[in-house]
């Protein structure tokens, strides 16, 4: 069983609670992002003062998002593969966590959700769940990342950027009036770490690391020409003095530039580290190979994304930073629970338990 005592901004907004959240109570997420399916298990004690426990937390890597850099749809093997995944496991929520059926809920990350045939699978997963799956847009998810992973103290003076698998939001807020309403200024951006890689992909014929490597440099000019255009429309952004970022990109990245997994909720590092660790993974990933051998940390990463992804993910992390004018000055961290924390935070929102950001 997983303590996570110190995650304690997963819930930034929740005040009026139901009794009902007062005792012990198991709720359950599954979300089906971009690459892969991921659970949560959660005992909630009392969600006002932060008592809870991650009773468990799994994830099935299933690439669903390929197809949409190729024609904005899912392939029928993708969606398959989903709904089989998703409907193994909550029927092992139920029938092996013993959770109720209205405590389980069902998300399709925004990544999938731009698909334009993502109705087939919702239309799947209704028929044997009951469940009306709902699709979480960019700018929904990245305020429910910001709300939950974001120290309430921080608020104003922080950004937040999520690299998923098909697309990478984030945003910030700014106090709106003098009622301390905090307004909410979204980052979208229609790449994420499958998406990059299967349209880097697609240029190509032969397989070999050699060839990608060559195409990523004629893909980055489109990637920071579009990178510019997202910080554009939002300059405040740039006078945030704290970043935090979430994500596999930047999970993979701080476990095998450091060699282990982040112990703390909020890792700092700096644009240096990934510029190192991106000439690393494209010339020494032998390296990484033989490190995976004796550490698991660095096992599970590699065991999730094959090289080229690894490259892929770490171009937009490194793009996204060189881009961040005065960006040595800032305080940048991992988030290491981001992943969970807005799947929590829109379980509480979804029951209409915590004051909306606007």
């Amino acid at each position: 069983m997983k303590k996570n005592i110190a995650f304690i901004a997963i819930i930034i907004f929740v005040f009026l609670l139901p009794s009902s959240l007062i005792s012990q109570e198991l709720f359950a997420g599954i979300e089906i992002g971009s690459k892969g399916v991921k659970m949560s298990v959660i005992n909630v004690q009392n969600i006002k003062r932060g008592k809870y426990e991650v009773v468990d937390f799994w994830t099935e890597n299933v690439a669903i998002a390929k197809g949409i850099a190729i024609d904005k749809k899912l392939a029928e093997t993708d969606i398959e593969n989903a709904f089989n995944v998703a409907v193994k496991n909550y029927t092992k929520l139920i029938k092996e966590y013993k959770i109720e059926e209205k405590n389980i809920f069902i998300v399709v990350s925004s990544g999938v959700g731009m698909a334009e045939n993502v109705d087939i699978l919702l239309q799947k997963l209704y028929v044997f769940t009951n469940i009306n799956v709902g699709i979480i847009t960019a700018e929904t998810e990245a305020k429910l990342l910001l709300k939950g992973c974001i120290p309430p103290k921080e608020y104003e003076n922080s950004l937040i950027l999520d690299i998923g698998g098909g697309n990478t939001k984030g945003g910030y807020v700014e106090e709106f009036s003098e009622e301390d309403i905090l307004l909410f200024y979204p980052l979208t951006l229609d790449l994420g770490t499958v998406t990059f890689t299967e349209k880097i992909s697609k240029n190509g014929k032969a397989n070999s690391i050699a060839e990608f490597n060559d195409l990523l440099v004629s893909s980055l000019p489109e990637l920071r020409e579009q990178t510019d255009n997202l910080y554009k429309k939002s300059p405040k952004a740039f006078n945030k003095k704290n970043v935090y970022m979430s994500g596999g990109a930047v999970w993979a990245f701080y476990t095998l530039y450091k060699g282990k997994s982040a112990i703390e909720n909020f890792s700092p590092f700096e644009i240096k580290d990934v510029a190192d660790y991106n000439t690393m993974i494209k010339t020494d990933y032998a390296k990484f190979e033989a490190l995976a051998l004796q550490n698991k940390d660095v096992e599970k990463v590699l065991k999730t994304y094959s090289q080229k992804y690894l490259i892929a993910a770490n171009s937009l992390l490194l793009t996204l930073l060189e881009k961040m004018p005065d960006v040595k000055s800032k305080n940048i961290y991992f988030t290491k629970q981001g992943q969970m924390a807005w799947l929590l935070s829109y379980i509480a929102d979804s029951a209409k338990r915590a004051k909306n950001i606007h």
